[in-house]
C-alpha cells in the first residue's frame, strides 16, 4: 500500500498573476481540521517522523523544498518547487523536509488537531523501518 499521493491543483494564470485555490470539500482528500507553515533556518531538516493516526498534504507556497518519504523502508525524494503540486501523506510514511531554498515556505494541511508527543509520531527513523519489517 502506498502511503502518499502526489496531487495536482488547478492553476489559473494570467498577466495579473496566478490563483490557486485548494478548496476544502468533499474532493480535498481529507477534512482539514488545522492549517500550518513552515520555514527552515541554516539549512536546517524539518519533521523527521510520521504519523500514527495523522494524514497531511504538503505544498511549497513559495521557493522549493526537498521532500523525503519512506513508507516501506526505502527513501524517495520528491522535489516540491510548483505551487500546485501537493504531496498527502498517510499515517505510518515517515516524511522529512530539507534544502529549503532562502525563500521557502511550506503550507501544511493536517486531519487533526494538534497531537503532541507519543500519541501521535514515530520520531525513531531505524524504529520506524525496523517496524515496517515485522
Amino acid at each position: 500500500m502506498q502511503n502518499y499521493t502526489i496531487h495536482s491543483f488547478p492553476l489559473f494564470s494570467d498577466k495579473r498573476g496566478t490563483l490557486i485555490p485548494f478548496e476544502l470539500n468533499e474532493n480535498f482528500p481529507f477534512e482539514v481540521k488545522r492549517v500550518y507553515l513552515v520555514t527552515a533556518h541554516d539549512s536546517q531538516r524539518r519533521g523527521g517522523h510520521a504519523h500514527k493516526i495523522e494524514s497531511e498534504l504538503f505544498v511549497a507556497a513559495q521557493g522549493s523544498i526537498k521532500m523525503l518519504v519512506n513508507q516501506a523502508g526505502a527513501d524517495e525524494i520528491i522535489t516540491l518547487d510548483t505551487k500546485n503540486k501537493a504531496v498527502e501523506v498517510l499515517p505510518y510514511c515517515w516524511h522529512e523536509f530539507y534544502d529549503f531554498s532562502e525563500d521557502a515556505v511550506l503550507l501544511c494541511f493536517s486531519s487533526t488537531h494538534y497531537l503532541p508527543g507519543e500519541e501521535n509520531y514515530i520520531t525513531d527513523k531505524d524504529a520506524f523501518i525496523s517496524a515496517l519489517r515485522n
